[in-house]
């Protein structure tokens, strides 16, 4: 039965929207009010420690979902008097029902990860002030335990951090360089990975070679930002979201539940150039790798290498197949397209340009072997990833 106008409800959406996985949080609600609606949506531009808004101390709405930072959001909330649901920290409001990730999981796929990719060293870099993030460590170094392997663990303080940045980056570079190598590294969430990976860049460690990362959260924009791209887990804010306003409007319409948790699982991980291959053992490979991925632009080729590593090409073509299952010219063949990719979707640059700067003397060269290997030309597959 549709709802008359003067009983829709009026939901305050404390939620910021600076982030990717809370701009998904905030399509979740949308789309189950769309289903079950309609609602009154009372939502404003947020940063996740903005003050509780001023006019929620006098507001008579009928629902709350929140992702509180402070205990004064928390004292905010609770005063209203009013059906609430928390989606970031149980902790700080015990009383509400929680609808969030579940941490023990997102440890678990980044170890599996590292794991399935041959991995035997691992670290793991974390702030020391969310539960949610030692969480998502203790279970990462759980799984790696039961592996048989250790993992060493780097809390970092955030205060340091904004009072002294170079500081706490040059912490970072001595604690990288100490790792056994090569290591797998778990940050806690993406905009540490990105720490992780300038500190790495700083130190010229080589990425994936020596240190290879993997972040939280799947924030698109610090991914690309990164240097390499920075591999992520994804998680699943839009599942949160229409959790969190079916349990609000149970709530709003006095159904009752003993349940006081609703635990989401990560969506997967999204593999980008900061771990994207089996771990290299072979240190002559690991330096052939590295030398294709830094020079791939500038047209290098199997002779190259070899002169350079001192080494013949039928030893060099045996030893990358047995680490990497490739040859030289399979890798810098897929490490050319990578870019050539990368390229059509990050840029605005013709085809003509991504060829030079990806090593093809000709553009039809890169035509005809993009549309072999792809199944489509480079014009077509941007226009397809622009839509997807």
């Amino acid at each position: 039965m549709a709802r008359t106008s003067s009983s829709i409800p009026r939901v305050a959406l404390l939620i910021e929207t600076t982030r990717s996985y809370t701009r998904d949080m905030l399509a979740g609600v949308r789309r189950y009010v769309a289903e079950h609606g309609p609602w009154s949506i009372f939502i404003e531009l947020r940063a996740l420690d903005s003050s509780p808004p001023p006019w929620l101390a006098d507001w008579d709405g009928d629902g709350i979902i929140c992702r509180t930072f402070t205990s004064e959001m928390a004292a905010a909330v609770k005063k209203c008097g009013i059906p609430a649901v928390e989606v970031r920290s149980s902790y700080l409001c015990p009383e509400l029902p929680f609808v969030g990730m579940d941490n023990s999981l997102v440890g678990k796929s980044v170890a599996d990860h590292f794991l399935k990719r041959g991995y035997r060293n691992f670290a793991a870099y974390s702030l020391d002030t969310e539960r949610f993030f030692e969480q998502r460590v203790q279970n990462f170094v759980s799984v790696i335990r039961e592996a048989g392997c250790e993992c060493t663990v780097l809390p970092e303080s955030e205060a340091e951090t904004v009072s002294d940045w170079e500081r706490s980056q040059d912490r970072l570079i001595k604690w990288l360089e100490s790792l056994p190598k090569p290591v797998g590294v778990f940050a806690a969430n993406d905009q540490l990975g990105v720490r992780v990976l300038d500190a790495c860049q700083r130190a010229g460690l080589a990425v994936p070679e020596e240190v290879a990362v993997v972040g939280t959260e799947n924030e698109e924009t610090l991914c690309a930002l990164a240097n390499p791209p920075l591999t992520s887990l994804k998680l699943d804010g839009l599942q949160v979201g229409y959790l969190a306003a079916e349990v609000l409007d149970g709530l709003m319409h006095q159904r009752a539940t003993k349940r006081r948790e609703w635990l989401i699982p990560p969506k997967g991980i999204m593999v980008r150039a900061s771990s994207d291959d089996l771990v290299i053992h072979d240190k002559l490979v690991q330096k052939a790798a590295r030398l294709i991925r830094e020079r791939v632009a500038q047209g290098i080729n199997v002779a190259s290498i070899c002169d350079e590593l001192h080494i013949s090409r039928s030893s060099l073509e045996r030893r990358m197949k047995a680490s990497l299952g490739r040859t030289p010219k399979e890798e810098i063949q897929r490490m050319q397209f990578r870019l050539v990719e990368r390229l059509l979707l990050e840029t605005d640059l013709t085809v003509e340009a991504i060829a030079a700067q990806c090593g093809f003397t000709h553009s039809h060269y890169l035509h005809a072997a993009f549309k072999s290997r792809h199944g489509m030309t480079p014009g077509d597959f941007r226009k397809s990833m622009e839509g997807s």
